[in-house]
């Protein structure tokens, strides 16, 4: 679906922040993005929907990106993360809604059945049809995050990048979120790549791991290639492994004891 071939991108002019980086992404396929803090993970999402310039090849199913109109690519590519503490108070529909924009013909234009029946479907099964009428800076931070998946997945497109979408929430919106995308890919010919930084999330929720360093990618794989003890302790500078069995070792002696 995706292929990356020779990328460098930033925020600067000569400062690269993505250096020389090529990955490809199949139909189907789930990547998680991993990495130390500013290693360019978020950036590299940021290059893929050319919110940053670039240099280099990016092709979806065979076509370079810079092709795209901005709107052809925001029916292909979304781009979900962290929810933000800045909004409109909007109610939850208007702000699913607004998913649907890039395929309007028009910005004043009124909504179709079709669309009205996919915000409704969207909204239903995200459990999120009940909220519908109430402002979005009522909600908690875990609705709030449930509310722009759905804004994103009527948006209806082929790839969606995840930049780090379960901070801050609980682990229930965590597995409900993460669990619904990796659905939502098996459904049709979808993709998505997601930045986490919980390993213990990404192991779980990823078919390949891509290990980020210095910009490029250190290591490509399956969680199981990736999630190395040797690897990590020289990405990550400690023994990631040791301290998740001890982590685990602690966690049973606590449950044992109820």
């Amino acid at each position: 679906m995706l292929a990356i071939q020779n990328l460098y991108s930033g925020y600067k002019k000569g400062r690269d922040i993505i250096k020389n980086l090529s990955m490809t992404v199949q139909h189907g396929e789930i990547v998680c993005v991993l990495g130390p803090n500013g290693c360019g993970k978020s950036t590299l999402l940021k290059t893929i929907v050319r919110i940053l310039e670039y240099r280099g090849s990016i092709a979806l199913k065979g076509t370079e990106l810079s092709s795209y109109t901005r709107k052809n690519l925001a029916q292909k590519i979304a781009l979900l993360g962290q929810a933000s503490q800045i909004y409109f108070p909007y109610t939850v529909y208007e702000t699913v809604a607004l998913g649907r924009y890039a395929h309007c013909e028009g910005f004043l234009n009124r909504l179709s059945p079709a669309d009205e029946a996919l915000i409704r479907e969207t909204l239903e099964k995200l459990g999120l049809y009940d909220l519908k009428d109430r402002l979005i800076n009522e909600l908690s931070g875990g609705q709030l995050q449930m509310v722009f998946l759905a804004r994103t997945l009527v948006q209806n497109p082929q790839l969606i990048l995840l930049d780090e979408p379960t901070n801050h929430l609980d682990p229930k919106h965590q597995i409900e979120l993460l669990y619904y995308l990796k659905t939502w890919v098996k459904e049709g010919r979808r993709a998505v790549i997601g930045v986490l930084h919980d390993l213990n999330l990404a192991g779980s929720f990823c078919d390949t791991a891509a290990l980020m360093q210095g910009g490029t990618i250190l290591a490509h794989g399956t969680a199981g290639e990736v999630l190395n003890s040797e690897i990590l302790k020289a990405v990550y500078g400690v023994d990631v492994r040791q301290f998740m069995v001890e982590s685990l070792g602690r966690w049973r002696q606590i449950t044992d004891k109820r």
